[in-house]
């Protein structure tokens, strides 16, 4: 009797979801900077997903993320990154990176982030399971960033 054996590779684009770092790094040039860093390091052109900087007051980051058919495209990646201008404890709590590690987390999909700021203790970063957190404020810096995630995940 034939066996069949279904063999499921580990993808190897990476989803990054950005958000701008202010209004000279727009989330598109975060996007791009990042992306160009993947890249440069030989990983193929990542997935991405343009966030808002700041959700409006009452907007449900669940619904946000179910409109972009996050989880799916989650699924379908090596890893998540998280490209957010603050990682700051006091503003986590229902924000969309905290909603993203969350789902990584739940998903088994490795999650990372680049903040223009981190003010995150290692309980912190460990409770949400971000893997690294790398800090980068200038589009040099996104670069390098993407280059080095791509070189970890």
């Amino acid at each position: 009797m034939p066996s069949h054996t279904l063999t499921v590779g580990i993808p190897h684009r990476l989803l990054l979801a950005c958000e701008a770092f202010g209004p000279r790094l727009p989330g598109t040039a975060v996007a791009e900077a990042i992306s160009r860093g993947v890249q440069d390091a030989g990983m193929p052109e990542p997935d991405v997903c343009v966030l808002m900087p700041e959700p409006e007051p009452g907007l449900d980051t669940r619904r946000l993320l179910d409109d972009l058919d996050f989880d799916a495209r989650m699924r379908s990646s090596r890893a998540v990154v998280v490209a957010a201008a603050r990682l700051r404890e006091e503003t986590l709590a229902g924000s969309v990176a905290f909603e993203i590690a969350t789902r990584a987390r739940q998903g088994g999909v490795p999650a990372y982030a680049i903040a223009a700021e981190n003010t995150l203790g290692a309980f912190d970063a460990r409770i949400l399971d971000l893997q690294l957190i790398l800090v980068a404020r200038s589009r040099q810096k996104l670069v390098a960033a993407g280059r080095e995630l791509a070189r970890l995940a």
